[in-house]
């Protein structure tokens, strides 16, 4: 079981065709994201700047394609050995920016229980 304190849940959806360098552009880009209030209330610090950590979930479904009929087609999503790969280099890359990382489980069923504090819920591409 992985437990984090304050920080943040990231839910990854690893798509066919993603590359380790987008994957350690995403890895920056979350690191850096002034998404945690300052003392004033303002949007203005990072996950570094507030010494979070991040709880990083693989999460095939993300990659849905939902636009023919009722049923999602997940044909867009990485091969399962391939997203692992990827997964794994995004969670190292995520530390090589300073980042304590917790990780779920690579594709199995897991409970993810969060307190989702403030209105933050931010897709990346």
């Amino acid at each position: 079981m992985s437990e984090i304190g304050a920080g943040l849940v990231v839910l990854l959806g690893v798509a066919r065709g993603d590359t380790d360098a987008g994957g350690d552009r995403l890895a920056t880009k979350i690191a850096a994201l002034r998404i945690f209030e300052n003392e004033e209330g303002k949007f203005d610090r990072s996950l570094l700047d507030v010494n979070g950590d991040a709880l990083v979930v693989s999460q095939f479904t993300l990659i849905a394609d939902t636009q023919k009929g009722n049923r999602p087609s997940f044909s867009d999503a990485a091969a399962p050995e391939e997203a692992e790969l990827r997964y794994d280099r995004f969670c190292e890359a995520l530390v090589g920016q300073g980042v304590d990382v917790a990780r779920g489980a690579f594709g199995a069923k897991m409970a993810v229980e969060l307190v989702n504090d403030g209105p933050v819920t931010i897709v990346l591409g």
